[in-house]
């Protein structure tokens, strides 16, 4: 994954240990909430990085498909 990928969710994981230190109820709720647009965030970037790799694939395989079509047709001309 990304380095964004695990940015965020390093982030999210902190916030996460310091919702659970706080001792008072209102920072607990901001760090809750800090965790959760970190989580978002993470998600985000992991859904991008997947997109990519998928959209690269498909990329792969049309070029090798174009260039055995081809080499295909150039057979047939002799």
């Amino acid at each position: 994954m990304s380095q964004n990928y695990h940015f965020y969710k390093q982030r999210a994981d902190e916030a996460a240990a310091d919702a659970d230190s706080a001792e008072l109820e209102n920072v607990r709720q901001r760090y809750l909430d800090a965790e959760k647009t970190w989580r978002g965030l993470a998600e985000q970037a992991r859904k991008v990085e997947d997109d990519r790799a998928t959209a690269k694939q498909e990329r792969l395989q049309r070029i090798a498909a174009e260039e055995a079509a081809a080499e295909a047709a150039g057979h047939e001309g002799e």
